[in-house]
């Protein structure tokens, strides 16, 4: 297995990669999008999710992360998770690491990221691009399909994609 990471501008491009992963047969299993979300509403729904650092799950469909920006990726995608992350605020993670990054908050998003073979100081960097706004879109897949997720994520918009593990 090989992970391959881009970095998007905005949800929408990575929404769409989302969509066209989907539709080439990579499966909602081995895709996964993390953003931090700067628009998530404050209020009872909170209290009640939060708990006391404001981590918990949340439906994304319901509008409440993202502004239902991604509401199309949620049902693409498994699970969905809303974390707080020391050091970068809230964030909304969709796919299979939304899981492994609840588990890991007090590593942060890129102790979540060396789980999947990515460097701590790689992943340093792509938490930083999330800190400044970035999407990251991840796929974890055969290493028979790296090539074709890099170029479906670089064609729709990703910057910096790379691909961590496997054998070639």
């Amino acid at each position: 297995m090989s992970t391959v990471i881009g970095v998007f501008r905005d949800v929408k491009s990575a929404e769409e990669a989302v969509r066209t992963l989907r539709n080439k047969g990579f499966d909602k299993n081995e895709i996964s999008i993390i953003a931090k979300d700067d628009k998530r509403r404050t209020g009872k729904q909170d209290m009640e999710v939060g708990g006391e650092m404001g981590m918990g799950q949340e439906n994304i469909s319901d509008g409440t992360a993202w502004g239902g920006a991604l509401g199309g990726v949620a049902g693409l995608l498994a699970g969905v998770g809303a974390l707080a992350i020391p050091g970068i605020g809230p964030i909304v993670a969709a796919g299979p690491l939304a899981g492994a990054l609840s588990g890991a908050v007090t590593g942060g998003v890129a102790g979540g990221l060396i789980d999947l073979g990515i460097p701590e100081e790689r992943g340093r960097q792509y938490e930083n691009e999330l800190k400044q706004g970035g999407v990251l879109a991840v796929v974890e897949t055969s290493d028979d399909k790296v090539n074709e997720a890099s170029e479906i994520l670089r064609q729709n918009g990703a910057k910096d994609v790379e691909t961590h593990g496997g054998q070639g």
